[in-house]
């Protein structure tokens, strides 16, 4: 089974072909990141509009990178939320379109389950049921995964998400955008206990998160009396440091309450080294074991929308040839339905 994904949720353009039994066969993948640097964070408009110029261009090379035409496809999966609402029309579109065009069917994609499988495209990938920390933009969750669309709610966070508090600390540190990467490579250079930093909730008894209290936290340090610039390493160091403790601490208390003992991290930060090494350190204690997708594809790519679009049609689900653009810029991933239950 051929599936062309297409990843148009934000600020990447991501097109891959996806083969259930070779694996990825092509993919692209264009960022963003200049065209919003000016602006310090994300311009829905441009974004848009940037897709709609690179889609056809990025569609026409995977598949020429694959030695395959679209009829040679099974079916098109395409991100359909959650997300910027005109970036996803874009990729909703141009899908639909395609498969119309083809004959084949088009899948709307959520972007979160994108994510969550992601680490199946592994090597040594996990074994279902799992524990899974989403960790991607916007997003902080902790889930209960039996199958593939069978996904429980157990926490996710009450206001900023790890990402975004990782974003907006950037920026009162001075940080280009996109400021996580820059604040964690800064954060490497630190020494974590210079600040006394808050980690909320981390003894809230449930598996809840916020974050908005640690970056105001940051706020009022870098704008007190005392500041100086030589001690912006060590507050970026402090400001990671109460992030992944508190992101570790969740995860392994999900792990000890659902007796599952295999924990699936994926999203933008689940790339942070030290998260990686907290995680990993924790759950050799538990008797745990973390898994975690190619660092390339923890941002946002075509290849994880291909892949949970694959696992989808694999497993039987029921996807009409009639187009419907339909998306939905806000999507619980608890709503998504089993497959073969028609898409939610």
């Amino acid at each position: 089974m051929k599936v062309l994904g297409i990843e148009s949720s934000c600020d990447e353009t991501g097109v891959a072909v996806f083969e259930s039994r070779r694996g990825c066969l092509a993919q692209a993948l264009h960022t963003q990141a200049d065209l919003h640097a000016v602006y310090g964070g994300v311009v829905p408009e441009l974004a848009s509009r940037d897709h709609i110029r690179l889609l056809p261009i990025l569609v026409r090379q995977t598949l020429r990178e694959a030695g395959l035409e679209v009829t040679d496809l099974d079916a098109i999966a395409y991100t359909a939320g959650p997300g910027l609402a005109g970036a996803l029309l874009v990729g909703a579109s141009v899908a639909e379109a395609m498969a119309l065009a083809a004959g084949i069917p088009a899948l709307p994609v959520h972007h979160l389950e994108g994510h969550l499988l992601s680490p199946l495209l592994s090597d040594d990938p996990p074994a279902f049921p799992f524990v899974a920390l989403l960790v991607s933009g916007g997003h902080t969750q902790l889930m209960r995964v039996v199958d593939v669309g069978d996904y429980e709610l157990l926490g996710e966070t009450l206001d900023d998400a790890a990402g975004e508090a990782f974003d907006k600390t950037a920026k009162i540190l001075g940080l280009g955008y996109p400021g996580g990467p820059q604040l964690a490579a800064l954060a490497a250079c630190g020494e974590a206990g210079r600040f006394r930093l808050p980690r909320p909730m981390l003894h809230s008894g449930d598996l809840n998160f916020s974050f908005s209290g640690l970056k105001t936290a940051v706020l009022n340090v870098a704008s007190s009396p005392d500041w100086r610039p030589e001690y912006q390493t060590d507050l970026a160091a402090g400001f990671q440091q109460a992030v992944v403790e508190v992101l570790t601490a969740k995860a392994m208390a999900a792990l000890e309450r659902t007796g599952m003992r295999s924990l699936v991290v994926a999203g933008g930060v689940g790339a942070n080294r030290a998260l990686r090494a907290r995680l990993d350190a924790d759950a050799v204690r538990l008797g745990a074991r973390v898994h975690y997708p190619a660092p390339e594809l923890c941002t946002d790519n075509g290849v994880m929308i291909a892949f949970a679009g694959a696992q989808r049609l694999i497993r039987g689900e029921r996807v009409s040839v009639d187009p419907v653009i339909r998306v939905r810029p806000r999507w619980p991933l608890a709503e998504l339905r089993p497959p073969g239950f028609g898409v939610a």
